[in-house]
């Protein structure tokens, strides 16, 4: 009976390295656009075999920072290859909103540059030997909303985005959009940094450019109601909301199941 029960627990231990080593990877991912040096965080769950889809990561107006990160690395539990991309430049991460509008303006002056750089962290998403290269998607917070609708008005591979109180900018009158890409725009009903003037005509341009989109807004939630560090910020209009946050994910994880079933 000893010899027996000694027996089995060899053959559930010697298992367990094998166990212990399937789980979410992650690692720093140094790239170029330009001039400038970037640094990008990559997730992955290593106990999956073949390639499976790409979500690109756009952080908030705070720059590639421990909340970015995170999320790459839930998007990773869940399946997917997750890149955290860096919208700034390597290092480039504050908790000051002057350093934070200071940087995210500098990127959205610049339309192309602004575009580009979100291209590029696409690109090496795609490179990635764990994607399939043909099933990409991104998802945004606040800055990073607005700039997964970039991608979408400037025509880049994905077949989906998801804007999580996001500015929402309007396409650009001179550019039509040439994108079958789906739009999912979760957004804070008592937003205070978004008028509903701005959201019917950011309704409309997606209307008129043909694009399959919906929006779900989650009643008494303020800007970046997903980030569990919004409050500490000391923001006004900025504040955490646990069920929009809970809500909006899992509304995000049924757009990918249909986005890529």
């Amino acid at each position: 009976m000893i010899f027996r029960f000694g027996l089995i627990l060899f053959l559930v231990f010697s298992g367990l390295p094998h166990l212990v080593q399937a789980k979410v990877q992650s690692k720093a991912v140094p790239y170029m656009y330009g001039e400038t040096a970037f640094e990008g965080f990559l997730a992955w769950d290593d106990s999956i075999e073949g390639k499976r889809p790409g979500i690109l990561v756009v952080h908030e107006w705070w720059g590639l920072n421990d909340y970015a990160r995170s999320r790459a690395e839930q998007l990773a539990a869940l399946g997917y290859v997750a890149l955290a991309v860096d919208m700034y430049g390597k290092g480039k991460v504050t908790t000051h909103p002057e350093q934070a509008g200071e940087w995210a303006k500098l990127t959205t002056g610049n339309v192309d540059e602004w575009l580009g750089r979100a291209q590029a962290g696409l690109k090496v998403l795609q490179a990635d030997p764990h994607v399939d290269p043909t099933r990409l998607a991104a998802i945004g917070y606040c800055f990073g909303g607005a700039t997964v609708m970039q991608l979408v008005y400037g025509g880049a591979p994905v077949k989906g985005v998801v804007s999580f109180h996001g500015s929402l900018p309007l396409p650009s009158q001179a550019h039509p959009i040439h994108n079958s890409a789906k739009v999912l725009i979760a957004h804070g009903a008592s937003d205070p940094f978004l008028t509903a003037d701005h959201l019917e005509q950011f309704k409309a341009a997606l209307d008129n450019a043909e694009i399959d989109w919906q929006i779900i807004q989650y009643g008494g939630a303020q800007h970046s109601f997903s980030n569990p560090s919004a409050n500490q910020y000391g923001m006004k209009g900025v504040q955490y909301q646990m069920q929009a946050d809970q809500r909006s994910w899992m509304h995000m994880q049924q757009f990918f199941n249909e986005l890529f079933q």
